[in-house]
């Protein structure tokens, strides 16, 4: 991205960063809750650390960028969207690491593994609570939206852009389990998977919700507006998907293989299997789902991947599905707001251009 969008993402994040922390260290005087309870306020502290330690805010910026497509005023509604969209991402990761056992997020302990910490000899209590936690996000969520400063006829749209946005993405966490129960998962169900649990959250609701804070229709615009959250959705999962492998630890702060060996059934396995001969298969295939493949055999496999061009293939795969993301933001220079546009065109190049 260019310098000056640079510094208007800073600035959006760094906006958001203030606004998420008052929000949440006076959420306990607004949260009907009975005095005698200590687990609520436990809850709500480790909701506050997981949403506050780290994340990019690109929704956000995302909101942002989409209300500057219609105008460069301040417009209304915005905070309450904002807050709507991250306290909706803190859902689905405390409900993310549950799914999939994992100790640690954003340099911290999950909500899961602390609760599992925190009662060592109540693992329902454990799971039970950090459920709760998860759904208490959610309607929060929805809640500061119902609070908005708005007009009542945008204040239940936005309503119901996240209403929606929420259900699609726990359609798209079911689908991502059942795909892994398929032997070779076809293109088609792992574009699906991508645009379900996270094209539709992560960027056509903040579109629509920018759109409708500044007054515009998005309804008017639902096809294309999908079609780029869609392709831009999958080029990140393509590229979420690569660096899991290919990627860098030192730089990602993580081990590569996590994918391998949680046995999901990602982009990168696709391409893997759909590349090696009989004996690689078989290198593969055992490691895929193994919780104990240890680092020497991923080595091997990554190996395998680079020697039979794997890394090229979905690097050159996810940068045609950005291109084409960069076409149909194009589109909208005869409607909406130049500056704002070069921003949309930016963004699928920059999320395959990542490297964590």
């Amino acid at each position: 991205m260019t310098e000056q969008i640079l510094e208007r993402v800073a600035g959006y994040e760094g906006w958001f960063n203030t606004l998420f922390e008052e929000y949440l260290d006076t959420l306990s005087e607004r949260l009907d809750a009975p005095s005698f309870s200590r687990f609520t306020p436990e809850c709500l502290r480790l909701l506050r650390e997981l949403s506050l330690r780290g994340g990019k805010r690109m929704r956000v910026v995302l909101l942002h960028e989409a209300a500057r497509l219609v105008t460069d005023e301040p417009v209304k509604g915005l905070e309450a969207a904002a807050l709507s969209i991250e306290l909706l991402q803190t859902h689905g990761l405390v409900h993310d690491d549950l799914i999939d056992d994992s100790p640690t997020r954003r340099g911290g302990p999950s909500t899961y593994y602390a609760y599992r910490e925190r009662f060592p000899g109540r693992p329902q209590a454990a799971l039970g609570l950090t459920v709760l936690a998860g759904d208490l996000a959610l309607a929060l969520s929805l809640q500061v939206l119902l609070e908005a400063r708005v007009p009542v006829a945008v204040r239940q749209a936005m309503a119901e852009v996240q209403t929606r946005a929420a259900a699609d993405t726990f359609v798209g966490q079911i689908v991502d389990l059942e795909r892994d129960f398929a032997a070779a998962p076809g293109e088609e169900i792992l574009h699906s998977v991508a645009d379900y649990k996270s094209a539709r959250y992560s960027i056509l609701a903040p579109l629509q919700l920018g759109l409708l804070a500044a007054g515009e229709h998005p309804a008017l615009f639902e096809k294309e507006l999908r079609e780029y959250a869609r392709l831009v959705g999958i080029s990140g999962q393509m590229r979420d998907d690569y660096l899991d492998l290919f990627g860098d630890a030192s730089v990602m702060g993580k081990p590569t293989g996590t994918d391998i060996r949680d046995g999901k059934h990602s982009y990168m396995a696709s391409a893997l299997l759909a590349a090696v001969d009989d004996a690689e298969r078989r290198v593969v295939e055992a490691a895929l789902g193994d919780p104990s493949c240890p680092p020497e055999t991923i080595a091997a496999v990554r190996e395998i991947g680079e020697r039979r061009g794997v890394p090229d293939r979905m690097r050159a795969d996810m940068r045609r599905c950005a291109e084409r993301a960069t076409e149909v933001a194009a589109g909208w220079r005869s409607r909406w707001r130049e500056e704002a546009v070069t921003f949309f065109e930016h963004v699928p190049l920059w999320s395959v251009n990542r490297t964590s």
